[in-house]
């Protein structure tokens, strides 16, 4: 069976990540995708959002990781996006992120921007 799931996408917020001093004083945007796999049957059936997990409830948990306390890496935002998400909500069983940088500066580079994504899976 392929697995259900819930994506938020392009979602932007402005924080400091990042290992310059520029990035951690001046901040920029993220750009945030994020799916969480799960069974969607019983809310299917019963039209009930306590049958599921709230969109809302989702992207306020990562609005509040994301414009949190600042990381030098990404890959520290998502490492901590995905584990609040599997604490968080239970009946998740897979989430994927992908935050992006967008226009991030490197000298003698054309570039979109700069991203990582992971996936964490409940053990």
């Amino acid at each position: 069976m392929p697995p259900d799931s819930i994506q938020l996408e392009g979602m932007v917020f402005y924080a400091y990540h990042g290992r310059s001093p520029a990035e951690r004083e001046l901040g920029q945007r993220f750009i945030v995708d994020l799916e969480v796999q799960l069974d969607l049957r019983q809310a299917g059936a019963s039209d009930r959002i306590e049958d599921t997990v709230h969109y809302a409830h989702l992207y306020r948990m990562v609005k509040e990781v994301v414009e949190g306390p600042p990381r030098h890496l990404l890959e520290a935002v998502a490492e901590e996006v995905a584990r609040r998400v599997l604490e968080q909500f239970p009946q998740v069983e897979t989430v994927r992120i992908r935050i992006a940088k967008p226009g991030v500066a490197i000298k003698g580079s054309v570039l979109k921007e700069a991203a990582v994504a992971v996936e964490r899976k409940r053990e």
